[in-house]
């Protein structure tokens, strides 16, 4: 099954966010379930990071928010509003490139 994961930072958490990335990086490349599709959310400048967002895919919610939980810009207090959805794909147009 399909879950997008929307997390807003904190305000003023770009520095903090910077200093956690690699272990984010690496611990999104272990992670027991599949990344789809994740990345930066941007504030309305296109280059301040304001967030992440994820589409993954796994067994069932309760893995879900146990990745989400174990993710060290959650560790770290980046995020201030997380929240994770089943997702229905419909379009996927990712190969039309």
């Amino acid at each position: 099954m399909l879950f997008v994961i929307h997390c807003l930072d904190h305000p003023g958490k770009v520095a903090d966010r910077l200093a956690h990335y690699d272990a984010h990086k690496s611990y999104l490349s272990t992670a027991p379930m599949t990344s789809v599709v994740s990345g930066p959310l941007l504030a309305d400048d296109h280059e301040t990071m304001i967030g992440s967002m994820f589409i993954v895919e796994a067994e069932n919610l309760d893995a879900v928010k146990e990745f989400n939980a174990n993710d060290p810009f959650n560790a770290a207090g980046i995020w201030q509003d997380i929240r994770i959805h089943p997702f229905s794909m419909r379009v996927d147009n990712r190969g039309a490139r």
